[in-house]
């Protein structure tokens, strides 16, 4: 157990008022970690906070934010080193999806949004969190990508754009910040029952997607997740690092 262990370390989270992101809070405040969870809504985040904290392991604080504001993300960054103190683990989970279309048609508004939450927000929230992590001289980042990074959709392109650009950026950042201590990894589900991703799996398709192509034979859950996050944190993975983990039932294995 002690190789999972995370008794004294400080956790932030983005996007964990609900789904992944809650479930992943939950498995690292289980293994001993205080946690920080943010998103857009304070309401959501304090049940959040409030059912973590019902489990009676680590404590739980909300904090809203909205990751495409720089400004917001590090008073997140600063309010959790006065809730917590310096932090040793981060999960980026937040991100967007303000179109469904052609990529040759998104408007830039929609475009300049989904880069900005979903790749931008990341190296933001790296380069804030870095200096905690460089002076204890460890410490571990993942953000959640998308098996959409790994090909082309007609109707989703600008969204895996974004997610492969998020691999890019984890790559990056584990060259840059190994030498020193620092993990980052990519996390990429599959499709996951939440719903941020309703509109992908609440159709008839669906169930004759999963017989044919999900050796699982089922949807991805949010709890599917908290042991990796856990995974991630520890020291269960100090040697992996760059990596980009697919968790996807299966669906992925032959892209």
């Amino acid at each position: 157990m002690t190789l999972f262990d995370l008794t004294g370390k400080v956790a932030l989270l983005t996007g964990a008022s609900k789904g992944m992101g809650l479930a992943m809070a939950k498995g690292l405040a289980e293994h001993g970690a205080t946690v920080v969870i943010s998103a857009r809504k304070q309401d959501q985040l304090d049940a959040a906070a409030a059912e973590i904290n019902a489990l009676g392991k680590g404590k739980a604080f909300g904090v809203a934010c909205n990751v495409g504001y720089k400004e917001q993300l590090q008073a997140l960054v600063d309010e959790t080193h006065k809730l917590a103190g310096k932090i040793d683990i981060v999960i980026g989970n937040a991100g967007v999806n303000p179109y469904y279309g052609p990529t040759s048609e998104i408007p830039d508004d929609a475009y300049e949004k989904t880069m900005n939450a979903n790749v931008l927000s990341n190296l933001w929230l790296a380069q804030m969190v870095a200096p905690d992590m460089i002076e204890k001289g460890a410490g571990s980042m993942a953000f959640t990508s998308s098996i959409g990074a790994f090909k082309p959709s007609v109707m989703l392109g600008t969204y895996g754009m974004s997610k492969l650009a998020l691999i890019g950026l984890v790559r990056n950042l584990a060259a840059e910040f190994g030498p020193k201590g620092l993990r980052f990894n990519a996390i990429c589900p599959g499709l996951v029952k939440t719903e941020f991703a309703r509109e992908l799996w609440d159709n008839p398709d669906v169930e004759k997607r999963i017989k044919n192509e999900i050796p699982l034979r089922r949807l991805g859950e949010a709890e599917d997740f908290a042991g990796l996050a856990v995974f991630l944190a520890s020291d269960a993975s100090r040697y992996m690092t760059g990596q980009a983990l697919t968790v996807c039932g299966g669906s992925n294995m032959w892209t």
